[in-house]
């Protein structure tokens, strides 16, 4: 879902700026000794040539930018080597910037367009992905955001679902490396009601299968199949459009992921909704990834924890 248009650069925009400072500091987990002058002036220098280009970005910017990454990221022959028993606290590690988080951080500081989830919101996936990443991170929409899930899945695959063709090439043309399809939705948000109370009392609707076999009317089957094929160990459902009577809705994404997530073979799937402010996005979460399956819920995102249910065949649908 194409995002709309964010204010200016505010608080908001620092914050995540500082967030994903915070964030390189842990991933790199580098140690210098204070006698390492000449090493952290040549790191100065290196640091400094992605950051000094224009605030305006284009899409060769980026490409640039990106290509300068993996370049740091590559092997270095000329890092210090130490060979002492034990290694000393001190001893310099020679650790790059993965490209995902150094595209994600130069984007972020030079834009003032700013993801639509706020900060709390984030830090709800953020505590998950701490812990799984990197892993396989399925997301329903393409958006302002999409370049910090990359990063933050960094080392996994992230992959992204949208329904604005002209929205993907877009993004593809400033960000090549994100991974992203299109899909349409056949549905329309003035009939979640009738949807609704056609499915409350379908049993196909509580079948658990692979969703290109399911006969529910909510099962989404036309993706590319990589993305039934694959166990997602996160989902975000933040598409397809849902903020007026004509838009697709989340009906159907929102049980495609639940579906999804009963149906691997093991393990559970953490599940994330957003916009749950609004009534399609609250009934359908509650009614297909189940109350008893709700972990949290901060603002106006709900994160589910869903277990396979291949594992235990007389699982109900939603727990009890």
């Amino acid at each position: 879902m194409r995002p709309k248009p964010q204010s200016p650069m505010n608080i908001k925009l620092i914050l995540l700026c500082a967030f994903f400072l915070l964030l390189l500091l842990f991933i790199t987990k580098s140690t210098f000794s204070s006698s390492s002058s000449s090493s952290s002036s040549s790191s100065s220098s290196q640091l400094q040539n992605p950051l000094s280009t224009n605030s305006t970005e284009t899409p060769d910017d980026n490409i640039q930018i990106q290509e300068q990454a993996e370049t740091n990221n590559s092997p270095n022959t000329n890092c210090p080597t130490t060979t002492s028993t034990p290694p000393s606290p001190l001893t310099e590690t020679c650790t790059k910037t993965p490209p995902s988080l150094a595209n994600a951080l130069v984007h972020y500081a030079t834009t003032n367009i700013t993801p639509q989830q706020t900060l709390k919101e984030i830090s709800v996936s953020l505590r998950v992905l701490a812990q799984k990443s990197p892993c396989n991170f399925l997301v329903f929409g393409l958006g302002y955001d999409s370049l910090m899930w990359s990063a933050l899945n960094h080392g996994g695959r992230t992959l992204f679902l949208e329904e604005d063709k002209s929205w993907i090439n877009q993004m593809k043309e400033k960000f090549p490396t994100l991974e992203s399809y299109h899909v349409e939705y056949d549905t329309k948000v003035n009939e979640a009601d009738e949807l609704m109370n056609a499915v409350a009392s379908d049993e196909e609707c509580r079948v658990v299968t692979d969703p290109r076999f399911s006969k529910c009317r909510l099962a989404l089957k036309g993706f590319p199949s990589e993305v039934y094929d694959v166990e997602w160990d996160l989902i975000m459902v933040d598409a397809p459009t849902g903020y007026h009577e004509a838009a697709p809705g989340r009906m159907t994404a929102i049980y495609t992921a639940g579906l999804m997530a009963r149906n691997r073979e093991s393990g559970e799937t953490d599940v994330f909704v957003h916009d749950v402010d609004r009534v399609v996005e609250d009934k359908f979460s509650k009614a297909f990834l189940c109350e008893g399956y709700l972990k949290e819920q901060e603002g106006r995102i709900r994160h589910f924890v869903v277990p396979s249910h291949r594992t235990r065949s007389a699982r109900p649908f939603c727990p009890s």
